[in-house]
C-alpha cells in the first residue's frame, strides 16, 4: 500500500516538476517564454483587481514571479513526493495564486473560443487544488487518529 501511495504522489507531482524543469531550462536573463506570456495576463489581472476593488497592486517583475513559481513547484513537488504536508501547502499556494492569473476566462465572452479553452484549464487546475486539499485533509485526519489512539486508556487484564 505504501508503494502505491508513493507512486500516486510521484505521478501527481510530475505535472508540477516537469513544468518547473521546463521553465527553469528556458529561464534565461529575461525570465524566458514564461515571463513573456505571463506579462499580459498579469497586467489584465492587475487591471481586473484594480477595477473591482479599487486597490492598486504593487508592480512586480515577471522574472521574479516566474522564479517564485519555479521554486514553489520544484521544492513543493519534491517534498510532496516524500509525503510532506509542507510540500502540499507550497503547491497549494502556487495553484491558488497562479490559477486565476493564468486561466483568465473571465476576460472573454462565453461564445469566444478562448473562453472554453481557458475555462477547461481553469477547472483542471481547480481539480489539482482539490486533490491537494484532500491530501492535506487526509494527513491531518491520520495525525489526529494517531493522537486519539495514544490517549485512549488501555483496559487492564485481570
Amino acid at each position: 500500500m505504501e508503494l502505491a501511495s508513493f507512486l500516486g504522489r510521484a505521478l501527481f507531482v510530475s505535472v508540477f516538476l516537469l513544468s518547473a524543469w521546463q521553465e527553469f531550462n528556458d529561464f534565461g536573463e529575461d525570465g524566458g517564454r514564461s515571463a513573456k506570456s505571463l506579462r499580459p495576463k498579469f497586467s489584465a489581472f492587475v487591471n481586473h483587481v484594480t477595477t473591482h476593488t479599487g486597490q492598486q497592486l504593487p508592480p512586480v517583475d515577471m522574472k521574479i514571479l516566474v522564479a517564485a513559481a519555479i521554486a514553489l513547484k520544484g521544492i513543493g513537488g519534491l517534498l510532496f513526493i516524500f509525503d510532506s504536508s509542507l510540500g502540499a501547502y507550497l503547491l497549494l499556494l502556487h495553484q491558488a495564486v497562479a490559477t486565476p492569473i493564468l486561466y483568465d476566462f473571465y476576460n472573454y465572452d462565453v461564445d469566444k473560443k478562448e473562453f472554453g479553452q481557458l475555462f477547461s484549464k481553469f477547472t483542471q487546475s481547480l481539480a489539482l487544488l482539490g486533490a491537494l486539499l484532500f491530501f492535506i485533509g487526509m494527513k491531518n485526519s491520520r495525525r489526529h487518529g494517531r493522537q486519539l489512539r495514544k490517549k485512549a486508556p488501555k483496559a487492564k487484564a485481570n
